[in-house]
């Protein structure tokens, strides 16, 4: 009898953890809303122009290998209590080679305002590799992220072949306060692990999902965004080769007055203030399988800001901007058993077509952040609006800039 009551207790116990665990999960997670498939609306849906050509979803994702896995989590409404919400938040990872890769990336970082933190930066800067996913939550949440990137790895990888298992995982971050719990703590190991392990290439969301989830942008609902740019190239014996930049960015950074979107202050003419100061930053990951070293990516991290400035950031004091670009041509060239490797690059005198694509990519990663989204209330009512479509193209239009 007493075997059967603590057999009824322990499944009652599970049962609980399971029914918390589903309210933590994300109500939306990739690929529930994706960029094709359910018609999201996107920039150039609103018929905002842009320079430069696409790649089949207009993602990161159009980088062959990269995986892009979300938990979001939603949960609660009205005065905040710290350690019980509201919770606006989540957790978004970047795998370059995907999930089932360990063979690390040429790679380089830039930051253009500290005010933010990117934990294995030194180590990026050091080696010239990106070993393992790339990570973005909350602030408060990197070090469980870290900490959490650590155990998936030892449980997906193993020892090396000393047999030491050890990481410096890049985990980044921005500020979600205004709308998210963000002292109650609430990203778990599982929700790493679920973001993780649910990571995949194709169209993905933008807008409010992963660690977007509670991101301002220029004082509208900000978040994910993303774009690419395909390359031709061509050498002078008329050698053709087609590159693509995929830039993937949390945005949440901007006061309302300097938005600019395709040229017109948008910001001016829809005025609207969340707060007295900007608060935000902007974390942005930069692929390509343009065969670059790790020297020439970090060049590529540098032309992030000169898109952010489009859209009329300053970076301000306050914000976090750090920037991570990586390459995955050259496989394996991270592989000790051999003492020489040989890798291809493309001359410096080449690059100026990659670094447009760049700016062009980071321009639009961070309008799609704006249009792919929905308007927040979260912590103590706060609410923030998203930007309204039907205003903006107006706007365009009068300005003579809807395509």
């Amino acid at each position: 009898m007493i075997l059967k009551i603590s057999r009824c207790l322990l499944l009652s116990l599970l049962l609980l953890l399971a029914i918390d665990l589903d309210a933590r999960e994300p109500q939306k997670s990739s690929p529930a809303r994706s960029t094709t498939e359910n018609k999201a609306t996107r920039a150039r849906d609103l018929g905002i122009p842009f320079d430069g050509t696409p790649d089949k979803f207009n993602a990161i994702t159009d980088i062959a290998g990269v995986e892009v896995g979300y938990t979001t989590l939603i949960e609660g409404e009205g005065k905040l209590v710290v350690g019980q919400g509201p919770v606006r938040t989540g957790v978004t990872a970047i795998f370059p080679r995907g999930r089932a890769s360990n063979d690390p990336v040429y790679a380089g970082v830039f930051s253009l305002n500290g005010n933010g933190e990117m934990t294995g930066a030194a180590w990026v800067e050091e080696s010239g590799f990106l070993e393992g996913p790339i990570v973005i939550t909350n602030t408060h949440s990197v070090g469980v992220a870290r900490d959490a990137v650590i155990a998936w790895r030892n449980a997906h990888g193993g020892a090396d072949a000393e047999g030491f298992s050890w990481s410096l995982p890049v985990v980044a971050e921005t500020w979600d306060g205004w709308l998210n719990d963000v002292n109650g703590f609430h990203v778990q190991p599982e929700h790493v692990f679920h973001a993780l392990d649910s990571a995949q290439g194709g169209a993905i969301e933008e807008g409010s999902v992963g660690g977007g989830t509670g991101m301002i942008c220029y004082e509208f609902k900000g978040g994910n965004g993303t774009a690419s740019r395909k390359i031709d190239m061509k050498d002078k014996n008329g050698m053709v080769r087609t590159f693509t930049v995929g830039v993937f960015l949390q945005a949440n950074f901007g006061r309302r007055p300097q938005l600019t979107i395709a040229g017109v202050p948008i910001g001016k003419e829809i005025p609207g203030e969340v707060y007295k100061k900007e608060t935000g930053s902007c974390i942005a990951v930069v692929a390509t399988d343009a065969p670059l070293l790790p020297h020439q990516l970090k060049r590529l991290a540098r032309r992030v800001p000169l898109g952010l400035a489009r859209t009329g950031s300053v970076s301000g004091n306050g914000s976090g901007d750090l920037f991570i670009a990586f390459s995955t041509a050259n496989p394996n060239v991270a592989n000790p058993d051999q003492i020489t490797h040989n890798v291809q690059t493309i001359p410096n005198d080449l690059m100026d077509p990659i670094f447009a694509a760049t700016v062009q990519a980071t321009e639009e990663a961070v309008v799609n952040a704006l249009i792919d989204n929905q308007s927040m209330t979260g912590r103590d009512n706060h609410h923030v609006d998203a930007i309204p479509h039907a205003r903006l193209r107006e706007l365009l239009k009068k300005y003579n800039r809807l395509q």
